[in-house]
């Protein structure tokens, strides 16, 4: 057995904004802000990047390369945090993520590019993971519920400017201060929660050896994981040039990720066995198939449609505004149906949205049309997501909330990696990687629709199994 026991050093003053804690939530909202910021805009300034590197081929990796490092960080950080208090690695992450801005914003290649974002996602992954940590040891009780709502909102602000500023910043002084002029904002709220941070001792923790076994085997198993990912998107990308090297990569890759897989999902995952098994294959499809799409909007309709880089950011507001819409609604719906059917319904109403804006390809479509149509995708992404958060914490077993809410958060972020990194090998192929074809979008659209419509269905088995209501 493992015993735990908590720090029993003083708590900071009560309050989110008392006189020892204003500094560390000023932090903590600015480091939110930085990240959701870049992770909103880089999809808008993606397409001038790609223009001006000349790396089609490897437009999909810069989201996948992201969230497969996030995946894997997100996965180390908790047990760091617990051994060394959460001031280390939030300052690793910090610099991790300001390093990888440094990295993309001098990046003299697409493949450097790549690298920049995937030590942006190292960082991410720690930060998204320490940051709630830290509401749970530096805030009162009473004091967290509105620290969460406050670090939720951090997320509005970005959503609504960040791809629009990006396009602007793009367009009138380069996407390389995309990158670039973020940095100093990471640092200053780094500096402002220190202080706070060195004063939260770490849980004083006593492990046995099957604990440390248990967490190394998980953190292998997330590195594999990425590995086993990262081998079959590449291999993707080498089939019509060299067929041979391709499935010389897929094979293996696809073996590598599922025996992974198989490890840190819940069993019955992968065939979606009715309750938290199909809680969690729904996740994994609904980020595929919605984020499969979200990468390329801009560049479809930049590359396509002709619209500038600010109109074409403006379908990205408008689908993270609609996002949080569907989570307000999911909210009360809630109340009279199980979030099995609101999850079914709103990826029935993310599908409609996907096919909307495939139709928006076609030059006789309004090019403007796609940032409704993509709002509604954004709605429907908005009521799942939020329904299956909360039909995972149903599900789970009692004791064993964390880590169905891990298990939850890996098939997101690989689904995430998946859709964007199929997209890139689909429509960068074109024209030896150089030229966008409607084709190739209208194909990878289409192939996400299917997706999102074999969700639907995974999504029926979530309320199958009794839930702990």
């Amino acid at each position: 057995m493992v015993e735990e026991t908590f720090s029993s050093s003083p708590a900071l003053p009560s309050g989110i904004w008392g006189a020892g804690r204003r500094m560390l939530t000023v932090g903590l909202v600015l480091i939110i802000v930085a990240t959701a910021f870049e992770m909103l805009a880089v999809a808008a300034t993606m397409p001038a990047t790609a223009r001006e590197l000349g790396g089609l081929a490897w437009y999909g990796w810069a989201f996948s390369a992201f969230m497969l490092a996030n995946m894997v960080a997100a996965t180390v950080a908790g047990p760091e945090a617990d051994r060394r208090g959460v001031a280390v690695p939030f300052i690793a992450g910090t610099l991790l993520f300001v390093a990888g801005l440094l990295i993309a914003g001098l990046a003299p290649t697409m493949p450097s590019l790549i690298i920049g974002r995937a030590v942006q996602g190292l960082g991410s992954g720690i930060i998204g993971a320490v940051v709630y940590i830290i509401v749970g040891r530096g805030y009162e009780a009473d004091a967290r519920p509105r620290m969460l709502a406050i670090i939720s909102s951090a997320w509005v602000v970005p959503g609504m400017v960040g791809p629009g500023l990006a396009g602007m910043i793009t367009e009138h002084i380069g996407w390389r201060w995309v990158f670039l002029g973020l940095i100093p904002l990471p640092l200053v709220a780094a500096l402002m929660a220190l202080p706070s941070l060195q004063r939260l001792a770490p849980a004083q923790r006593s492990f046995d050896t099957h604990d440390y076994r248990t967490r190394s085997n998980e953190i292998r198993m997330a590195l594999v994981l990425a590995t086993g990912a990262a081998m079959t998107i590449s291999g993707l990308g080498w089939l019509i040039a060299a067929p041979l090297a391709g499935i010389a990569l897929i094979a293996p890759g696809i073996i590598i990720a599922v025996v992974a897989l198989r490890y840190v999902l819940p069993p019955g995952t992968l065939r979606a066995a009715p309750g938290l098994p199909a809680v969690i294959a729904t996740m994994g499809l609904l980020n595929l198939s919605f984020f499969g799409v979200d990468a390329f909007v801009p560049l479809t309709l930049t590359a396509i449609r002709g619209l500038s880089v600010v109109t074409a950011g403006l379908a990205l507001t408008a689908a993270t505004l609609t996002w949080t819409a569907g989570a307000w609604m999911q909210e009360r719906l809630v109340r009279r149906h199980p979030p099995g059917s609101i999850a079914a319904a709103g990826l029935l109403v993310m599908l409609i949205g996907i096919g909307a804006t495939t139709t928006t390809i076609a030059p006789v479509a309004p090019p403007l049309l796609c940032i409704a149509t993509w709002g509604i995708a954004g709605c429907g992404i908005g009521l799942a997501y939020s329904a299956l958060s909360l039909a995972m914490l149903q599900n789970a077993a009692s004791g064993h909330e964390g880590r169905a809410s891990s298990a939850l958060q890996i098939a997101g972020q690989l689904g995430t990696a998946l859709g964007a990194g199929v997209g890139g090998v689909i429509i960068g192929s074109g024209e030896q990687g150089q030229t966008v074809e409607a084709g190739r979008v209208a194909l990878h659209f289409v192939l996400m629709s299917l997706l999102a419509g074999l969700a639907i269905l995974t999504a029926h088995r979530v309320h199958a199994a009794n839930r702990r209501d």
